[in-house]
């Protein structure tokens, strides 16, 4: 069995249904439920005997302590944090509490788990822990991409708070030997993505007529990698990745979200055409986010040199199969805008669409 926290959350969703699409070993899912995470996402488990869903918060250790000596998994693929830089900006509390105290906490559980292994099996336990390349800082326009050698330089709390629990795995590993392994990955894509995000929050402003918030001059560059391909270099890196070993995960994909913004419309007028005319009537420029880093990308050779890991996904091909997810899974979308997300949206979005822009 492995357990996987932040498995009902976006990643973690489509990592545990790709697990077990493709293996029978049993996944002991674990995950708080918070905003982000949704049980509808892993409906199609519900009658798997392989999936074991717990509701609970990585913080508690007395939950964690009875979880492995109960089930006793033979690694951890650590997926669960607080991820949006907006909501850090807002209340950075709960990312220090989840992303640091929490992997702190699920470490400790970890460490006290696999130091009573059987030596067979200590040496064969992982705990695998899921990063951001945000915690490289931002890179000017002709800077190289990001590799595993570049210096930390968090610019959000968001990224900071993922820095720390990076830097906790590592020491966790050279002081006490925990066999780590962590993946710094670029900006996700694809199904199940909670609509706060940029790509799924155009497809269901566009959808209902609603703005579509480009923050300032739109030009801000990201790396895009679709979830699946993700999910694919966590299982390569789970299974044969060197203990120890930091991989940066890429899709190869450098995108200004402006462009982001115009690709989603195409698809939406091919897919779903509104008699108004193009959804880019919609797009409107706002407020820029404080600190808003310029650009992100990720060298991603390590991992294909080591592993032999490619995203099978063009952006082209992965976009327009996230367009046709959110228009096949309307329902889905229309239960995940609770009362709060809505509120959430008029906290972030409405004082911006009012403020001068530049």
């Amino acid at each position: 069995m492995i357990l996987v926290t932040g498995g009902a959350g976006f990643i973690g969703s489509n990592f545990v249904l790709d697990w077990l699409a493709r293996s029978d070993e049993p996944v002991l899912n674990l995950d708080a439920l918070t905003y982000a995470g949704n049980r509808e996402s892993l409906a199609l488990l519900e009658e798997d005997p392989r999936h074991h869903f717990v509701h609970g918060d990585i913080v508690d250790r007395a939950l964690l302590d009875r979880i492995f000596v109960e089930n006793q998994p033979r690694a951890v693929v650590h997926l669960a944090a607080e991820s949006h830089v907006d909501r850090s900006i807002h209340g950075p509390a709960a990312f220090v509490r989840t992303n640091v105290e929490g992997t702190f906490t699920l470490l400790e559980a970890a460490r006290q788990h696999w130091s009573k292994l059987p030596a067979p099996q200590r040496e064969a336990f992982r705990f695998l822990h899921v990063s951001t390349d945000e915690v490289y800082g931002s890179l000017l326009p002709r800077e190289p991409p990001f590799s595993e050698a570049r210096a930390y330089a968090p610019n959000s709390p968001y990224a900071a708070s993922k820095a720390a629990s990076d830097h906790l795995v590592r020491s966790w590993h050279h002081t006490f030997g925990l066999p780590v392994l962590t993946t710094n990955c670029s900006n996700n894509y694809g199904p199940l993505h909670f609509p706060e995000k940029l790509i799924p929050l155009m497809i269901v402003n566009a959808l209902a007529a609603k703005a579509l918030p480009v923050y300032g001059d739109g030009r801000q560059v990201r790396d895009w990698l679709y979830v699946k391909d993700h999910c694919a270099a966590i299982r390569e890196v789970l299974e044969r990745g060197r203990v120890g070993e930091t991989y940066n995960v890429g899709g190869w994909n450098e995108k200004a979200n402006l462009e982001i913004v115009h690709a989603v419309c195409a698809l939406l007028d091919e897919m779903k055409p509104d008699a108004r005319g193009s959804y880019r009537r919609l797009v409107t420029h706002v407020a820029d986010r404080p600190g808003h880093d310029r650009r992100y990308a990720i060298d991603a050779r390590k991992i294909e040199r080591e592993l032999g890991w490619r995203p099978a996904e063009t952006f082209e091909s992965g976009l327009r199969k996230t367009v046709r997810w959110y228009l096949d899974n309307r329902l889905w979308t229309e239960r995940v805008q609770t009362g709060a997300y809505r509120d959430w949206l008029r906290a972030n979005y409405d004082a911006r669409a009012r403020a001068p822009i530049g």
